[in-house]
């Protein structure tokens, strides 16, 4: 394998001109610079990333604390860290929580200890005091959320906006008695959406009722288990906090003979593959996925280098997806 000195003897310059060529630290010019890389090039030359990591008490690796690696929502998010880093010469090590808080709390000691050179968390559940003491020895971006009187870099989309304008369209087809299932309490973007909901009912003179409203805890289990109480109650419409409890309500539907959208209509939020999959296709809110995980990683990034965010606290473009789980309500009510 050639070493960095063979690439200095070919181009005829110093072991440490070639080491400014390879760090972009300028102060070559470029003919020389031109040398350098032709040399890098004819020789085949790999740099050794872990002695160069160690000299610069660098890892290069970055943690993504994920709370569940089965939920589907989080695929395409990843994707957009991974392509980011990867282009940046940085390796992901994918953390899975499983929704417990000890286990996230190990994740924060193992960055303190410099395990890694940066940290993401997807919609983080520790307390927040545990995230700003972390951010005093490692660069933090938090990612689906943000967090109230906290300067960290997060990135998200209008959670409140969005739940409002789901509510809002299913006012707009005549219904009146809309159900909502929630996300878990304690959550940032669950208090938002439920926020957004019932702004919807009385910006329109609907009274809130608080049977319509449940806690879940986005997944398909929740959504069916919560459909016998919904409908029960003579709901003509329910939102959900996401796409998995809404096919689980559509699931329950389908089982007791109960047509969506004729008697009832779904809409749900995020907008992952099953969406657009079950039958009838659903309604629902759709996240930039693919953007939010690589605005975070290009985020997280720039704090390894040093270099200053312009907009800490980035709001990204949700959308209203319309397909076939909802219809008009002509239910006298």
């Amino acid at each position: 394998m050639a070493t960095i000195r063979d690439v200095a003897k070919l181009a005829g310059v110093s072991t440490a001109t070639v080491s400014r060529v390879l760090n972009e630290q300028g102060g070559v010019n470029s003919e020389t610079k031109q040398k350098v890389l032709d040399a890098i090039k004819k020789l085949n030359y790999k740099p050794n990333t872990i002695a160069k990591n160690f000299r610069q008490n660098k890892t290069g690796t970055i943690i993504v604390v994920i709370p569940d690696i089965t939920n589907t929502f989080f695929s395409k998010i990843l994707l957009g860290m991974q392509d980011v880093a990867n282009a940046n010469g940085y390796n992901v090590l994918l953390c899975n929580t499983n929704n417990d808080v000890e286990k996230e709390l190990e994740y924060i000691r193992f960055t303190e200890r410099r395990g890694a050179d940066g940290i993401i968390f997807l919609t983080a559940r520790v307390n927040y005091t545990n995230i700003l003491e972390l951010t005093k020895t490692c660069p933090v971006v938090v990612a689906c959320e943000y967090i109230d009187n906290l300067d960290i870099p997060t990135v998200s989309i209008n959670n409140f906006k969005a739940a409002y304008e789901a509510t809002e369209y299913l006012i707009k087809l005549g219904h009146k008695k809309i159900a909502y299932i929630n996300g878990p309490k304690g959550i940032v973007l669950s208090r938002d959406r439920l926020r957004g909901y019932k702004a919807a009912l009385e910006r329109y003179g609907i009274e809130i009722d608080e049977k319509l409203i449940f806690e879940g805890d986005f997944y398909y289990e929740s959504g069916y288990k919560h459909a016998k109480q919904i409908l029960e109650n003579g709901a003509s419409a329910v939102f959900t906090a996401s796409d998995d409890m809404a096919a689980g309500f559509i699931r329950y539907c389908i089982d007791n003979n109960i047509k969506v959208p004729k008697e009832v209509s779904v809409v749900g939020f995020d907008n992952i593959k099953l969406a657009s999959i079950i039958k009838p296709e659903l309604t629902t809110i759709a996240q930039p996925m693919y953007e939010i995980g690589s605005t975070a990683m290009d985020m997280l990034i720039k704090l390894i280098k040093g270099e200053k965010i312009k907009n800490m606290n980035v709001v990204l473009k949700h959308e209203l997806i319309e397909r076939e789980s909802c219809a008009k309500c002509y239910k006298i009510l």
